[in-house]
């Protein structure tokens, strides 16, 4: 056994096996622990599946790498992993989940992911035994179908052990410690005791520069070894095996394999099974498991049956399959599976922890296993991934989050499997959680609130009864009025947002200066000025987004995105802590939670504070002779200390007011009263999104990413070029892939671009957008995405795929509304 390596995978089912592989075929000394045998966790009673059905960008990726990946281990490595390609039929009985099919194919035709379009005769010709009047039509993915978890397992296991991989089995990691410059982990012998594992004496350690932990259900476990809090908790899948259908017997003498079947509405997936059926439902209630770690004398077992829990999804199969009905069941199966609070897996670098890196929390590990391995490696290898990792990284949870927190939003997660994916979802599950002071008032007011980073954050405001749940749609939801009202009163008067949940970091100190100019792309600004800045990873794409206020010459006050909070701040910390030996001594505070933000923004904004603002000349304390565009000072709301800062994410005269959180109840209470003469509204989330895209401000997190350079994202004046940044040289080295357009379409009458859909160009396709809305300057859809460079230039006329039809869409000059600025410049 190995006692150093380059990279220690801690983990031995699908997910921790292919990570290995992907190591040791990029050339690293790699050696993977196994506490029991592979695929001894929630791999060895897994169903196999390989769905490529995801909304997410990044995830898609992942399953199509998977399943592209699995069907090439037999001809590398002699093993035969029980790939059965028979497609995948995913059945909607609702307009409704059509319209949610639609929006998934958008990001599967921007992935490149094949798919076909059934009606209910195509699917009653092909597979006769299922009943399809009921149905409204059919996503068909013709490339995916299962594999055998445990052949695909020891497939990987042979390509790593042929890349160089060592694979130690019956070895539990008991410690971690980190030496300043490597890993130790103590690894302990486990021995089998009256038919469990216990640990023996036998103890070695390991040196290793990289960790990799995959493993699955003792996640908490492995949350305590590194001091970390992981939202990462099984929750209960069962699914059963029927005896052989005589149906299903007949049919298959002269006809190939059903495809694996998911009717989503009924909430179950089925797929044959030597002649009978496996059906998988994810039903309500199913409990989370071990939320505080696995029991030691837990291995390869299973939890009783609840039939009654899943009753209602097993006659659903009998209907929609009637001759099922027959069949006697044969097995059941009820294991745990790891689950987060958003379904995602965190794969990543551990928060705060250098050169150890998670993959937890697979709830359908056996797809993203194998790509999961590939984009991990990148990240590892190179430094970064090909594609944008954010929306899966660790970090995207902070340290707010608690066992309670996870429990509750995990059941939720696989509850909501087969629940419609509306893009304005808005899960109910642990919430309210984090509100800001004045969430009653806004409440009151008539706020329907959804959730970023935990926090409360008006989406849109409504009158009273108003049902926001029933308002989700796939096309323009009854919400839409209301936002679109509120977008019209900033770009006609003034409105107010709650920023509160903004993430807030104070740095300050001698070297303080050297460092962040060494850290983000643009110039410093001077003190009492605002500049907008970015930080990029070691591939020269984009890392983080820094709204930087300079409020003494060696003190800076940044702003972040609040859904990254963690995600950001974490990457911010280390840079601080390592570069305090280069640059001098410095300090970061985090205090997002002790300022609230308020955006008061539009034409009339000026007027709304000037009845507030306390100075010896009010009539001139926000002109642009005292208060120009992109500054920052200390004013007096009322009875508040206020650090104002004259931009505005709406593209509009406007400030950021941030205050002491324990002051805004009372500063709400004097806007809203100075206000009133102006007809002050207030304004949540949707509407600013459109707002900003009119302005072509890019979104952190959608529209800016990993995967893009400041170049390809439009960037340009916000990067120095005559000065050194840290990931200049890479961005240098990358030759334009694509750019970032913004795009107005005439698209249908009761629906807009949500940020998913494909972009084309004769046909072919050429982009994708990443975000999309409503223009009420324009009255036209509106969206931000990334084109061919060669077709960027304004006037480009291309076509968006919406509702599986395609509408004309043209690129126009960054900034359509307002391009001078001179709204933002407005002098009073």
């Amino acid at each position: 056994m190995k006692t150093q390596v380059r990279a220690l995978v801690v983990g031995g089912g699908a997910v921790g096996t292919a990570i290995a592989y992907h190591l040791g075929r990029a050339g690293w000394d790699v050696m993977l622990l196994e506490r029991d045998e592979l695929t001894a966790g929630s791999t060895w009673h897994a169903a196999g599946l390989l769905p490529l059905f995801n909304m997410s960008y990044a995830t898609s990726h992942i399953h199509d790498y998977s399943v592209r990946f699995y069907k090439t281990l037999e001809e590398e490595t002699g093993l035969n992993p029980g790939f059965a390609v028979v497609g995948n039929l995913r059945m909607a009985q609702s307009r409704a989940r059509m319209d949610e099919f639609e929006l998934y194919a958008a990001t599967a035709e921007s992935v490149g992911i094949p798919f076909e379009w059934l009606s209910p005769d195509d699917i009653a010709d092909r597979w006769p035994l299922l009943r399809t009047q009921d149905l409204q039509g059919a996503l068909f993915h013709p490339t995916d179908g299962y594999i055998n978890p445990a052949d695909v397992t020891q497939a990987m296991a042979r390509g790593a052990r042929q890349h160089g991989v060592s694979i130690e089995r019956r070895w539990q990691v008991d410690a971690y410690r980190w030496t300043g410059a490597h890993w130790i982990v103590t690894a302990r012998r486990m021995v089998e005791s009256g038919g469990n594992l216990v640990p023996s004496d036998e103890v070695v350690e390991i040196a290793a520069e990289h960790v990799v932990t995959a493993t699955g259900n003792h996640a908490q476990r492995t949350a305590r070894q590194l001091g970390l809090r992981l939202p990462a908790i099984p929750v209960e899948h069962q699914y059963i095996v029927t005896e052989p259908d005589p149906a299903l017997v007949e049919w298959r003498r002269t006809h190939g394999e059903h495809p694996v079947l998911r009717d989503a509405d009924a909430r179950w997936y089925v797929r044959e099974e030597r002649g009978g059926w496996i059906l998988g439902p994810y039903e309500r209630g199913a409990p989370a498991r071990f939320p505080y770690g696995v029991p030691d004398s837990f291995r390869a077992d299973l939890f009783p049956l609840d039939l009654d829990r899943i009753e209602a999804e097993y006659l659903s199969m009998i209907h929609r399959i009637p001759s099922s009905e027959t069949a006697g069941l044969k097995d059941d199966y009820n294991g745990p599976i790891c689950y987060t609070p958003d379904g995602n897996p965190l794969l990543g670098p551990a928060p705060g922890l250098r050169n150890m890196w998670l993959a937890e929390g697979f709830s359908f590990g056996i797809t993203a296993a194998g790509g999961a391995g590939h984009y991990l490696a990148q990240l590892m290898t190179a430094g970064e991934a090909e594609i944008d990792m954010a929306s899966i990284d660790p970090r995207r949870f902070g340290p707010w989050m608690t066992t309670d927190y996870a429990i509750a939003k995990n059941e939720e997660a696989y509850a909501h499997v087969y629940v419609l994916h509306h893009p304005d979802e808005e899960r109910p599950a642990a919430r309210p959680l984090r509100t800001a002071p004045c969430y009653d008032r806004l409440k009151a007011r008539g706020a329907q609130f959804g959730q970023v980073n935990g926090w409360e954050r008006p989406n849109y405001f409504a009158p009273d009864g108003f049902n926001d749940a029933a308002s989700r749609s796939f096309r323009r939801g009854t919400w839409w009025p209301h936002a679109v009202a509120e977008a019209k009163a900033v770009r006609e008067g003034v409105g107010l947002i709650d920023a509160t949940p903004f993430a807030k970091h104070v740095l300050e100190g001698p070297g303080a200066t050297a460092f962040l100019d060494w850290f983000t792309t643009n110039r410093l600004p001077r003190t009492g000025r605002i500049s907008l800045t970015y930080a990029l990873g070691p591939a020269g794409t984009i890392r983080s987004e820094y709204t930087v206020i300079r409020e003494a010459e060696d003190r800076y006050y940044l702003v972040s995105a609040g859904a990254w909070h963690a995600y950001d701040g974490d990457w911010l910390a280390q840079a601080v802590a390592e570069g305090i030996s280069r640059f001098g001594a410095m300090q970061l505070r985090d205090v997002t939670t002790q300022y609230g933000v308020f955006a008061l923004a539009g034409p009339r904004s000026r007027d709304v504070l000037r009845g507030l603002v306390r100075d010896a000349e009010p009539a001139t304390a926000l002109s642009n002779a005292r208060f120009p565009w992109l500054s920052a000072q200390q004013i007096e709301l009322g009875m508040v200390p206020v650090l104002a800062a004259r931009v505005a994410y709406t593209g509009e005269l406007g400030w950021e007011l941030h205050h002491p959180i324990e002051m805004q109840n009372h500063l709400f209470d004097q806007l809203m009263d100075a206000g009133a003469a102006h007809d002050l509204r207030l304004v949540g989330a949707r509407a600013q999104n459109w707002l900003r895209q009119e302005k072509s401000y890019r979104a952190f997190g959608s529209d800016l990413g990993r995967d893009a350079t400041p170049q390809e994202a439009g960037l340009e004046r916000f990067v120095d070029m005559d000065k050194a940044f840290f990931g200049k040289e890479a961005m240098l080295a990358t030759a334009p892939r694509s750019r970032c357009v913004t795009l107005l379409t005439d698209g249908p009458d009761d629906a807009d671009p949500w940020g998913r859909e494909a972009i084309l160009h004769d046909g072919k396709g050429v982009g994708r957008l990443t975000s999309g809305g409503w223009s009420p300057v324009f009255q036209q859809s509106i969206g931000i995405g990334y084109v061919r460079p060669d077709l960027a230039e304004p006037g480009t006329h291309l076509k968006i795929r919406m509702q599986r039809e395609l509408w004309d869409a043209e690129v126009v000059a960054d900034s359509p509304h307002d391009p001078k600025n001179a709204r933002l410049r407005a002098d009073g």
